[in-house]
């Protein structure tokens, strides 16, 4: 399970989705739109945090919303802890973050007619 854990965490995507996740919850078209990848691609980088236990997910209608898993922080406290104040050292942090609150008042979700 830890190298699990540490292979998901070793890619950049995961990284940058993980920063927004620690803010709130968010659905997958949401992160598409404020990180700027594709469907297949933001879902595949969500599957891998998923299985490895960083992150939990839920569907409402045809969305799937993931959010960081408590279970995880509880497990992995020094690891979380660790986490959310280096994070923030990411080259994208800035871009990232506000690329995402351009969005915050917009429902992209019901602004595209695919399901995610």
């Amino acid at each position: 399970m830890v190298v699990d854990i540490f292979k998901a965490l070793s890619e950049e995507s995961r990284l940058r989705i993980l920063t927004l996740l620690m803010e709130r919850e968010m659905c997958v078209c949401e992160i598409e739109v404020c990180l700027d990848m594709t469907q297949s691609n933001a879902s595949r980088h969500l599957t891998v945090l998923k299985n490895c236990g960083i992150l939990n997910c839920y569907k409402k209608a045809q969305w799937a919303y993931y959010r960081i898993s408590e279970s995880f922080i509880v497990e992995h406290k020094d690891l979380w802890q660790y986490l959310q104040h280096q994070i923030v050292e990411l080259p994208t942090y800035q871009a990232d973050h506000k690329q995402c609150e351009k969005y915050k008042t917009i429902n992209v979700c019901q602004n595209t007619n695919k399901p995610h």
